[in-house]
């Protein structure tokens, strides 16, 4: 499979707990960078979703 390589959100800074994403074949994955083994894939489709639930604030009653 291939990948291409991890990107850090720019909301992370310098810190190393970030959340990280790269592309996969027809895939996207999410991983935070401290628990790196740990990984989320989905689609583009779902992946889009995902972030426009998050800038809607539907999650925000979670934090």
């Amino acid at each position: 499979m291939t990948y291409t390589e991890w990107r850090k959100s720019s909301f992370s800074g310098n810190g190393n707990e970030c959340v990280e994403v790269r592309k996969a074949v027809g895939l996207v994955e999410l991983r935070e960078s401290d628990e790196g083994h740990l990984i989320l894939r989905a689609t583009p489709t779902a992946f889009a979703a995902l972030l426009q639930a998050a800038q809607a604030g539907e999650f925000d009653h979670h934090g």
